[in-house]
């Protein structure tokens, strides 16, 4: 039975029975020039673009380390360089005294990626909205519980896959769902980034004493850390992080998903690769092929940490690409290919022999995030869960297309190269994709025949129930065992 968006939706709001929250105190209708009360919680990286976006709006900014507090609270407090205005703003260490403050109707999360769901259903629960960034889950339960919250508290949930706020994007989907270049055959969805090895420490690293480090850990397990920085290269490490795929490679995943117009997780996936061409802290792959095997037509997902060859890693350039897409999505149709890039602002269509026949483009103002946190702040105005470009189902769906293919991989074994390759000549787009992940890990000169490479667990889903029906061990790691008391609750 084919599973719609409607149906999807209909299913999360069922699951979470009936609201027991006196939600009409929550739900304000705003006047148009009513200042949104925000607050931003996890200032760095992400966070910086955060601070930006919500500059006008920004009534509190939170992060678990005070040094970075004190420094994003100084900075707003400062007039900019392109004449805003200076900002003044409380500080809090903790985010839950965020989400107690009564004044404040909405957070902004840039935290890593195992404190997002957390947080965002915290917030929901006590009557705020939420951006939270990509991606919305460090597991696919999570993120299905996030959907239920965001459903039975009625609260508005934004994913920060900017993506979809690109009408260049958006137009290019609607040009192929039509029909303009024939009928769909493949996406393969590339983050081409260059990944040098994260170190590894003889002893244990001594976290700041400026940063709440349990507070930092959240549900995740409190241990050792053997790698050189505290912040970012978490995305590496499997407990806080979710590789590349899951850092970067979330927003190409969502645009291949959108292309292709599906609206549930895929009922087949494998995944191919490992963390190779150095030995370091991390443990999530830098080098990996993953299919989802849609009944339509399938999505390929490439990983490539390593640049071009071992002469490249002087300087980590130049990277690979696949027909032109580095870090971005290639849409094949009977007729000719899309190219989405990475920066939101262009699609480019080709006919079969290669001639570019149809270009879209962004004409916006600001930055290329501007129109995603308006989109946000005019759906809190509206109320209206479907004026969101990137709604928090569909950061759910995205994020846990990554999820299961990093389950795959954690179940798989490693084995030779061709003993892999003999075993996908039946998946002829993915053998292809693995053929050519070979002959960039031997320009690398990683040595694929020495069993290096691991060759995951071929897992079918329940795509109605989020569930897999063939690997019970995968289904353990659907979720995670939660370090009290930052748990995340059941709302199922």
């Amino acid at each position: 039975m084919k599973i719609t968006r409607r149906r999807v939706l209909k299913t999360a709001v069922a699951a979470t029975g009936a609201t027991t929250l006196p939600l009409g105190r929550f739900n304000k209708a705003y006047g148009a020039n009513e200042k949104i009360r925000v607050a931003v919680i996890g200032l760095r990286g992400r966070g910086g673009a955060h601070l930006s976006g919500f500059r006008q709006q920004l009534v509190a900014v939170c992060d678990c380390d005070e040094q970075v507090l004190h420094r994003a609270a100084e900075s707003l407090g400062t007039a900019g360089d392109d004449g805003r205005d200076p900002v003044h703003v409380d500080t809090e260490q903790d985010f839950r005294r965020i989400l107690d403050r009564k004044d404040i109707d909405a957070v902004s999360i840039a935290t890593p990626n195992h404190t997002h769901s957390l947080i965002a259903i915290l917030a929901a629960q006590s009557g705020k909205d939420v951006y939270v960034e990509k991606p919305v889950s460090h597991n696919v339960w999570e993120g299905q519980q996030l959907v239920r919250a965001a459903r039975k508290y009625d609260r508005i949930v934004q994913c920060g896959t900017q993506s979809r706020s690109s009408t260049a994007i958006k137009q290019a989907v609607e040009f192929v769902q039509s029909g303009g270049l024939g009928k769909l055959q493949y996406v393969v969805g590339t983050c081409y980034k260059p990944r040098k090895s994260i170190g590894r420490l003889d002893q244990p690293l001594q976290v700041p004493k400026t940063i709440d480090y349990d507070l930092w850990c959240g549900p995740a397990a409190k241990v050792p850390l053997y790698r050189k920085r505290l912040h970012y290269d978490w995305h590496f490490d499997s407990n806080t992080g979710n590789g590349d795929m899951g850092n970067q490679g979330i927003h190409q995943m969502d645009v291949a998903r959108w292309f292709l117009g599906e609206s549930t997780l895929s009922p087949l996936v494998i995944s191919v690769g490992g963390r190779l061409g150095y030995q370091d802290a991390g443990d999530t792959p830098n080098t990996q092929v993953v299919l989802h095997g849609y009944e339509k037509a399938p999505l390929i997902f490439e990983t490539r940490g390593l640049p071009h060859s071992k002469a490249a890693q002087k300087t980590w350039r130049p990277m690979d690409n696949h027909r032109g897409s580095g870090i971005g999505a290639l849409v094949q149709c009977e007729q000719g290919y899309i190219l989405a890039s990475n920066n939101h602002s262009k699609c480019d269509a080709f006919d079969l022999d290669g001639n570019r026949i149809k270009t879209w483009t962004v004409n916006a103002r600001g930055s290329k995030d501007d129109p995603h946190f308006e989109n946000f702040l005019q759906a809190v105005r509206t109320r209206k869960r479907d004026h969101l470009n990137a709604e928090v189902l569909e950061g759910h769906l995205s994020s846990a297309l990554c999820h299961t293919g990093n389950i795959s991989h954690q179940l798989g074994n490693k084995e030779d190269s061709q003993a892999i390759a003999d075993q996908l000549r039946s998946h002829h787009l993915f053998s292809k994709s693995f053929d050519q992940m070979a002959i960039h890990l031997d320009r690398n000169e990683v040595d694929i025949e020495a069993g290096a490479i691991t060759f995951g667990a071929q897992l079918e889903m329940d795509v109605t129930r989020e569930r897999f029906t063939n690997n019970d061990a995968a289904n353990g790691l659907l979720t995670r065992e939660y370090r009290h008391p930052h748990v995340i609750p059941d709302l199922s």
